[in-house]
């Protein structure tokens, strides 16, 4: 991976972990995820003007992105309400790499060094045992690590069907134009016809805010689904993943929560996964 792509997917991260924290502490999280993606929807479609189609075969690739970016925060709430956001959360971060790697080696034709595979790994685990900061009890929760994984999985899914679906539509992007254009869609229509009269003045307290993270989201997902068609999926897939090491260090440092030994080292471990990865040559 080139010096410029690797380093604009770590801005990505930076940003991911940015706006998920934002989201973390607001009091309404779905209300504000739906007006946060519809904000980066309507400007996704703002860009779609100046922008030419994508392919004919790359839109097949864009619906089951919208789909699959639908059913990934369901599987996500359902693994928050049977587990602690410190377990389910690097479990399904963690997880999604190390499939994206296997299957994009296997199935997409995706070239990778032992060295790169061995990094991957590295990453991986080191994200995944941070859901050993509060001890493993939680990791004995049949349920919260069905959703947990079930998340990774959505992960792994939509960001293999993006890396696919931007190779093969000409231009990436046009490609996340229209698919996070559309993917905005559902999640308004969830709130509107769930709330009904009391969706706009509750939109209308948190709108400022969730439409700049919403852009901040469109940024991050454009940069890393663009990186996607320059490099290969499962590098791109495994450093943005580092965003869970931002969001750990907000934690520390703006929330106040501690830091532990165990977080240290988890961080370190997966730090140095990224210094493998980038070391690699070929």
């Amino acid at each position: 991976m080139e010096l410029p792509v690797f380093l604009i997917v770590l801005m990505a991260a930076l940003l991911h972990a940015s706006w998920n924290a934002f989201v973390k502490m607001n009091d309404d999280r779905v209300l504000f995820m739906a007006v946060m993606m519809a904000g980066s929807g309507l400007a996704a479609f703002i860009a779609t003007t100046f922008l030419p189609l994508p392919t004919v075969e790359s839109w097949p690739y864009i619906a089951t992105s919208v789909a699959l970016h639908i059913g990934y925060p369901l599987f996500l709430l359902m693994a928050y309400k049977f587990g602690d956001l410190s377990h389910v959360y690097p479990l399904a971060r963690g997880s999604a790499p190390l499939i994206v790697a296997l299957v994009s080696v296997l199935y997409i034709g995706d070239v990778l060094s032992s060295q790169a595979m061995v990094a991957v790994m590295i990453m991986a685990f080191g994200i995944m045992s941070l859901s050993l900061t509060r001890g493993a009890q939680d990791l004995w929760n049949p349920k919260a690590v069905f959703f947990a994984l079930g998340t990774g999985l959505f992960i792994a899914a939509y960001t293999l069907t993006d890396g696919i679906g931007a190779r093969l539509a000409g231009s990436a992007h046009s490609y996340t134009a229209w698919m996070m254009g559309l993917e905005g869609i559902p999640f308004i229509v969830y709130i509107l016809i769930t709330r009904r009269a009391r969706a706009l003045p509750q939109i209308a307290r948190v709108w400022k805010v969730a439409v700049l993270m919403g852009l901040m989201s469109l940024v991050a997902y454009w940069s890393v689904i663009w990186a996607m068609t320059v490099a290969p999926i499962a590098l791109v897939a495994a450093v943005r993943e580092t965003s869970i090491i931002f969001a750990l260090l907000f934690g520390v440092f703006f929330l106040k929560e501690k830091l532990s030994l165990m977080k240290l080292a988890s961080t370190f471990m997966t730090l140095f996964g990224v210094v493998l990865l980038k070391m690699n040559r070929s």
